[in-house]
């Protein structure tokens, strides 16, 4: 690449975040678009099984049932082996993307992930709609950037709009889209990211709740806060759910490895027979299972089975006791098959099931009343959410949104908090990585994960002479590099840091430059050592010395 190339993309680079928050806001209104109508679409399906298919169990019409079940479990194999990276939440593949290590393609990977996970959510699987919903998201910010030819690390910076803008739309959660892209995707604090991710996650929530309303997700009545006083069983409630965010991740993981054993369609029937014997045994543990969180807050919740008093506190927990485990168990049956759907709705059930197991348990060795069931309800959604996927900040805020709720912020962030360094001191790694880390191991030994116009994009990508893309790395203050000389980088060769920012003026720096706690530096490197450069900045810019 010529000098006055990399300049003009230099140049260009400085003034992208001039341009970057009117694109973003483009990006989410497109984004807003396509999640509003699979949301749509997820709505119709849902109604179809509840009053279509569940009427067939009281009919007798069993067989007519799982014709229509097999027929169903068909079409979404179909979409899995037609786009391989349709397959799970889609959360790892856009981080994949983000730090160079897959391409996506852009329009057949957006209709298989549309088809094949209303297909599988309408057939009652419990997954959700948040990570497709994300992974749509990205495939239109990616589509957006090649339809407008944008650089390479503006086209990662819409992917991210879209990605967030996915999560406000599914939600009608803005600022937990924005915080989610910093947290989860990007795992560091950038103002660039986050002004036009928020400006996508704004204009695709105006979309969203266009077309659904104002209403927040959880339609919940807390009427009254925890008193101070009982502030203490926070702390017990983060410490139950952190362990508990450790077995499911550990249950989770281990359900994709015995899946990984058996050939797809076997998989993929496994989770659609098991689908059928809940819809038979236990309809109400079908789908994301969003509209069951009101039932256990306001102690609703009854197993319709006849066996259990639920006028007693102890028939409730039962009942809620028997639920979580047919939850649990069936939530890592269905995502661990390999279709396309999501976990954080389930894991927000479970969550809000364990909240309701508390809260009972509670009242009844207090003798209390019902006043504070819906309280631990949100307090266990956000405790199981930040132990198992590590992100907190997300969590409390998603919760904060998805209930309309403000009053409980303060022992939300307690319970967030407890759980997340509960899970984190056993060693648990968030989901996330886990199936990142599990998507580049089967991309790399060559698994069905990567399909062969993958397989085939990137061999002629390794052929052609490499591109140039700009990288940036904040600078934390007690990591490897805070004192030490740029030339101490070490860097992959062909990549060179061209400027360091610091309190706002421009340093063109050398190699004796000194790196100082706060600075904020870009990087030119060849596209192929992207993902290296981008392990090395991790490890010595972002990670504090202990």
């Amino acid at each position: 690449m010529s000098k006055n190339k990399t300049a003009f993309q230099l140049e260009r680079f400085k003034k992208m975040r001039h341009k970057m928050t009117l694109q973003g806001v483009v990006v989410g209104l497109l984004t807003g678009i396509v999640v509003g109508l699979f949301r749509l679409a997820i709505e119709k399906v849902e109604a179809w099984r509840g009053s279509i298919l569940l009427p067939m169990i009281s009919q007798g019409k069993i067989f007519i049932l799982i014709g229509i079940i097999g027929v169903i479990a068909f079409f979404v194999y179909l979409m899995a082996k037609w786009q391989p990276l349709a397959s799970g939440s889609g959360i790892p593949q856009v981080k994949a993307e983000l730090r160079g290590q897959i391409k996506q393609p852009v329009y057949r990977l957006l209709a298989s992930k549309f088809i094949g996970a209303v297909l599988a959510i309408g057939a009652g699987l419990s997954i959700g709609r948040e990570g497709p919903s994300i992974q749509l998201g990205a495939l239109v910010g990616k589509g957006f950037s090649r339809l407008t030819k944008q650089l390479p690390v503006e086209e990662k910076m819409l992917l991210t709009c879209g990605a967030g803008a996915g999560l406000a739309g599914a939600f009608c959660a803005p600022f937990s889209g924005a915080v989610f892209a910093l947290e989860e995707l990007h795992k560091n604090f950038s103002v660039e990211v986050l002004v036009s991710t928020m400006a996508a996650c704004i204009s695709a929530n105006f979309v969203s709740a266009y077309i659904f309303g104002l209403d927040p997700v959880f339609d919940l009545v807390i009427p009254h806060r925890l008193p101070l006083r009982l502030y203490w069983i926070l702390l017990i409630m983060g410490i139950i759910l952190g362990l508990l965010g450790n077995l499911y991740n550990s249950l989770m993981m281990r359900a994709l490895s015995t899946y990984d054993k058996l050939p797809k369609p076997v998989a993929i029937g496994i989770a659609f027979f098991l689908a059928l014997l809940v819809m038979i045994f236990m309809p109400q543990a079908l789908g994301g299972g969003h509209s069951i969180v009101g039932e256990i807050a306001h102690s609703n919740f009854i197993l319709h089975w006849g066996i259990l008093d639920h006028k007693i506190a102890l028939g409730i927990i039962v009942s809620l006791v028997i639920f979580f485990l047919v939850k649990l168990v069936f939530s890592a049956i269905s995502f661990g098959s390999g279709v396309a759907g999501g976990i954080f709705l389930p894991l927000l059930v479970l969550g809000a099931i364990v909240g309701g197991i508390f809260g009972e348990v509670f009242n009844s060795l207090n003798g209390s009343s019902e006043l504070y069931i819906a309280n631990f309800v949100i307090f266990g959604m956000v405790g199981m959410f930040s132990a198992i996927v590590g992100a907190p900040a997300t969590g409390i805020i998603l919760i904060t949104e998805m209930t309309g709720d403000l009053q409980n912020f303060f022992p939300l962030v307690i319970v967030g908090l407890v759980s997340y360094m509960i899970a984190d001191l056993t060693g648990t790694s968030p989901i996330y990585d886990l199936l990142l880390d599990r998507l580049m191991a089967k991309k790399e030994n060559g698994g069905e994960e990567t399909s062969e116009e993958e397989m085939e994009y990137q061999r002629r990508l390794r052929k052609r002479a490499s591109k140039k893309v700009i990288l940036e790395s904040d600078v934390y203050l007690g990591s490897a590099m805070d004192g030490e000389k740029i030339s101490n980088l070490e860097l992959p060769p062909g990549s060179l840091v061209i400027s360091l920012v610091r309190h706002g003026k421009e340093i063109i720096p050398s190699g004796e430059t000194m790196v100082r706690g706060g600075d904020y530096l870009v990087i030119l490197c060849a596209e192929d050592y992207q993902d290296a450069v981008v392990e090395r900045l991790d490890k010595l810019c972002k990670t504090v010395l202990s």
